[in-house]
């Protein structure tokens, strides 16, 4: 084999065990997630953990460190009683994994389902950082509103 194939099958073995890692550290949490055990979904949380929340809303910005992230996510549940409704996909790659999931938020005598889509990145086999993209963000910014 030429020393080019050599290391292009390399790169790929590597990009391949990185995506088994990456898909792991994600399929954990989503059955967590899924489980509704808070404590479980915690542990899949690197210590460093960092949650980006978008949108015009109290809650947009990013919340840095594990206990800021939980914070943040507390305040989301009280704010718009979220609830999963289903995971629709589990996606993986070399340096990101990702779920499509269904949630419900209910407020005042207002409900909405929602689809959104969670970026993760993975360090150590836990989630370090995560984006959230919203199909509805104008409808998350008003649940999220004060």
């Amino acid at each position: 084999m030429t020393r080019e194939i050599m290391s292009m099958e390399k790169v790929l073995a590597d990009d391949a065990a990185q995506t088994a890692a990456i898909r792991a550290a994600v399929a954990r949490y989503a059955a967590a997630w899924q489980a509704g055990d808070r404590a479980a979904i915690a542990a899949c949380y690197h210590d460093e953990f960092t949650l980006h929340y978008a949108g015009h809303n109290p809650l947009a910005g990013t919340h840095r460190g594990k206990p800021a992230a939980l914070a943040a996510l507390a305040e989301v549940a009280r704010r718009a009683n979220r609830k999963l409704l289903g995971i629709d996909e589990l996606m993986a790659g070399p340096r990101r994994g990702a779920i499509l999931a269904r949630e419900s938020f209910s407020r005042d005598g207002r409900a909405a389902e929602l689809e959104r889509l969670l970026v993760y990145a993975v360090r150590d086999g836990l989630l370090s950082e995560c984006w959230v993209y919203d199909r509805d963000q104008a409808a998350v910014d008003a649940f999220f509103a004060d």
